[in-house]
């Protein structure tokens, strides 16, 4: 039986909240597509965002204009369609993986990724650099140099290869001198990064879920398809959030960050919603094999671990 505030809820928010088709789209993908092997048909996909107000036109557009931006690839089988995320797309779904779902934080030991973007570096590739290296948490400390305090050379040299300049800027490392002073670092992030707007974001996240996590909590039966929705919005509100968080060591953040709260609150609504989530998903969506696979081994590693109910239950029947 669907909750009564749960849907009104799920409709005030789309009604008060301006969603934009194709970043809604890239969050599914994101969040329940790609665990289960990144392709649907496009019919089944259509269903599936129905009740979040995306009509049949405006998915067809968003995912014509995804795969025009390399996010998706079609393939045509007969009369359907079927939508898969490219691979440069799935490397993208996966530092913001890193991001949303393990964010432990490693005791930082004052060293600092640079990038030096020389002034001959053309226009076109500076700003896709930028782009990309924001989404990353870089901040610009000077002119034409990017930081960010993390020792994470894996995810800079992917960046710096899919945005072809791996040859033409100058990544290095370096490392604070002497004993770490929390005081001027905490200066430097607040200049680098608009920390104070981040942090009003993330308290109306938590702010704005807050009810519906309580919903949640107290009701006696939960709906599959109100579980997916809320999950859903949940995960796309978050991940809003997140793009702008450079995710610093504690050592340059507040001590009252309201970035901790709003990720506490929404762990707990994706631990609450996943299973009915995921269970809704299958039954919807449709792959060119018939229903979707299970879940990859990672999607249970998320928020610090989730019960893997598919393969329990499948090992009980054995």
């Amino acid at each position: 039986m669907k909750s009564r505030f749960i849907t009104q809820w799920i409709n005030d928010y789309l009604a008060e909240r301006r969603v934009r088709a194709n970043s809604l789209i890239i969050t599914i993908y994101g969040d329940f597509i790609a665990p289960h092997g990144g392709t649907v048909w496009l019919g089944s996909f259509i269903r599936l965002v129905e009740p979040l107000g995306l009509n049949e036109r405006m998915v067809r557009t968003s995912v014509y204009r995804l795969s025009q931006d390399k996010w998706l690839v079609s393939e045509q089988i007969g009369r359907n369609s079927y939508y898969s995320l490219t691979a440069s797309g799935r490397r993208r779904f996966e530092h913001a993986y890193r991001r949303i779902y393990d964010a432990r934080q490693l005791p930082w030991n004052g060293e600092w990724q640079i990038v030096i973007l020389p002034s001959t570096l053309a226009a076109p590739q500076r700003d896709a650099l930028r782009k990309e290296l924001s989404w990353a948490g870089y901040g610009t400390i000077a002119p034409g140099v990017l930081a960010h305090p993390s020792a994470d050379t894996e995810t800079l040299l992917e960046i710096l290869q899919e945005t072809g300049t791996h040859d033409k800027v100058v990544p290095m490392t370096a490392n604070n001198l002497g004993a770490l002073s929390n005081r001027p670092l905490q200066d430097l992030a607040r200049e680098c990064w608009n920390l104070e707007a981040i942090g009003a974001t993330y308290r109306e996240f938590a702010d704005r879920l807050r009810p519906v996590l309580r919903a949640l909590r107290t009701a006696r039966d939960l709906d599959p398809e109100q579980c997916f929705l809320v999950q859903t919005l949940t995960m796309h509100d978050f991940r809003r959030a997140l793009l702008h968080d450079p995710l610093l060591p504690d050592q340059l953040m507040p001590a009252d960050w309201s970035g901790s709260v709003a990720r506490e609150v929404c762990r707990d609504i994706y631990r609450i919603t996943y299973r009915l989530a995921q269970q809704h998903l299958m039954a919807t969506c449709r792959t060119p094999n018939g229903p979707l696979p299970p879940a990859a081994p990672y999607f249970y590693e998320r928020f610090g671990g989730l019960e893997d109910t598919t393969h329990r239950e499948a090992a009980e029947q054995r």
